[in-house]
């Protein structure tokens, strides 16, 4: 005789770049219900400049929550719990009464602010050939520029959060954040996942001060419990606990079953990344910090695409019109027509490939950054230069791959794909034949409200662990084998031209840069 176990359900609500998704999943990691509000990413009052009200992510959550109840049998009162995954480095000024001063300072602005003298600390750091890493964190830092720029609202700033302190309170009345959405050009001790200690000398490279951050508690900890003005806005049940989760790229790599160092999470999202997790601190590119898992205690190693499959959507919008149209009155996504005409591309594109460098990275590339397109012939279509985008993305995730591997020092064994892009079975398939290893994907295409989700879990109590968690609550879903024919020609196109084209197009772009002024420097 079995006997049935009573689903407990779970609130996870994904705040990423061009949607607002909130979610139901139960104790055992099954998608339940869904509602997706699409979001604005931006708005650009100047060149470089990037956007967006912080009420209008409050007023799309909301929005996302109420669709959720009016969608799904399951009732607010049933939800044991919630937890949220968001965007990462959307920066906000709030005043003394926690109300915005002016609008979120999104993650894709490139503003720089001018760099200042910090005294002792400039000998040391030419000595010890930091000098130009000093001055990047000076320029990127958002709040120097809000210093110097608009002193007035500066003065003003009682709190500078991330966009998930400010969603945490609106839910909660509560300023509090979590140690996996502590990320960016702020005093953050990645190491030692909390603030910067008040003497540490790094609090001179910024304007901000620690009286300014919110309170930090580690991922399955409680933030704190929905209030009554979140319940009438959101239809959440008031009292309900709200459980500290981590960013959307982190959740999505607990989500993809990512908790070992021997998995890589691959993310096809606005930014691309590739991420493995360990308890051990390792910074894959020099300097570059491993950032808070959404597992406490543990670091993702991380590879970035800064604007990865964001080019899917400029490749639709400037190129696809007639799919986008066909699409349309198929009642289909374009996707799906661009996926088709992909697959009839053979490997390697006819010799087309690209380098996915569509603006300056955090470290890779550098602020001459540009993109490429080369080995173009009259047999190419549209459909090559999609693919070409497709594995030219592949081709930059397998280069982290390597990177990931040799620093580490870690072998690693499985490869799990999520995220948008992830969607295509075409990209599905040269990824896996330009990695030589079969790729999967999650179970549910939502893994970053997954890893929220997971977090939730824990922090109820239902699982002891993030271990045990992710163990029961992830699966496996649709496998990728590589084609050994396709395997041996992308090694060869990897490593005889794709590793050599940024060195050998880098003067090319510098060049351009000081001629025509564009990346800014």
């Amino acid at each position: 005789m079995t006997t049935s176990i009573d689903p407990i359900y779970l609130l996870a609500i994904d705040n990423g770049t061009q949607s607002v998704r909130a979610l139901i999943f139960d104790q055992f990691g099954t998608e339940i219900a869904k509602a997706r509000v699409p979001i604005e990413p931006y708005f650009s009052e100047q060149p470089s400049f990037a956007e967006q009200h912080a009420d209008y992510y409050w007023q799309k959550l909301s929005e996302a929550c109420q669709q959720l109840w009016q969608s799904c049998d399951i009732t607010s009162e049933q939800i044991a719990g919630v937890s949220l995954a968001t965007q990462r480095y959307t920066m906000i000024c709030l005043d003394k009464d926690k109300q915005p001063l002016r609008a979120a300072i999104v993650w894709m602005d490139l503003r720089r602010a001018e760099t200042h003298d910090i005294g002792f600390l400039n000998p040391l750091t030419k000595i010890i050939g930091m000098g130009e890493l000093v001055k990047d964190a000076q320029q990127k830092a958002r709040c120097n520029w809000l210093a110097q720029n608009e002193p007035e609202i500066w003065s003003q700033t009682a709190h500078y959060v991330n966009l998930s302190a400010y969603l945490t309170y609106q839910l909660t009345g509560r300023l509090a954040d979590s140690t996996g959405h502590a990320l960016g050009y702020l005093p953050y001790d990645y190491k030692a996942q909390k603030w910067l200690q008040p003497k540490d000398f790094k609090w001179r490279l910024f304007s901000c001060r620690l009286q300014q951050m919110p309170t930090l508690v580690t991922p399955g900890q409680t933030l704190g419990h929905i209030s009554a003005k979140a319940a009438a806005a959101t239809g959440i049940i008031e009292g309900t606990p709200m459980i500290a989760a981590a960013s959307d790229k982190a959740c999505e790599a607990l989500g993809a079953a990512g908790l070992t160092a021997d998995t890589a999470c691959l993310s096809f999202g606005t930014t691309a990344t590739i991420n493995t997790t360990s308890s051990n601190y390792i910074e894959i590119l020099k300097h570059m910090p491993a950032y808070t898992a959404a597992a406490p205690h543990y670091y993702n190693h991380e590879y970035m695409i800064y604007r990865g499959f964001w080019m899917v959507s400029w490749f639709k919008e400037q190129f696809a019109q007639y799919e986008a149209q066909l699409a349309k009155t198929q009642g289909i996504d374009t996707e799906k027509l661009l996926d088709k005409a992909v697959q009839d591309i053979p490997a390697g594109c006819m010799g087309l490939m690209m380098q996915p460098y569509w603006s300056p990275g955090v470290r890779h590339p550098g602020l001459e950054g540009k993109g490429a397109l080369i080995g173009f012939g009259d047999v190419h279509t549209r459909a090559h230069v999609y693919r070409a985008i497709l594995e030219g993305l592949a081709y930059e995730l397998k280069l982290g791959f390597d990177t990931i591997e040799k620093r580490t020092g870690k072998p690693i064994k499985h490869l799990r794909i999520s995220g948008g892009g992830s969607q295509s079975d075409a990209a599905m398939q040269l990824t896996a034949d330009i990695f030589g290893m079969p790729a999967y994907r999650p179970h549910t295409y939502e893994a970053s409200g997954l890893g929220a989700a997971i977090n939730c879990a824990v922090g109820l109590g239902i699982y002891p662990d993030h271990a045990a968690a992710s163990e029961a609550m992830t699966h496996l879903g649709d496998e990728f084998v590589p084609i050994t024919a396709n395997v041996q020609l992308y090694k060869r196109l990897y490593n005889e031209v794709y590793l050599k084209m940024y060195e050998r197009l880098k003067p090319l772009y510098q060049s351009i840069q000081d001629i025509t002024g564009y990346p800014a420097k």
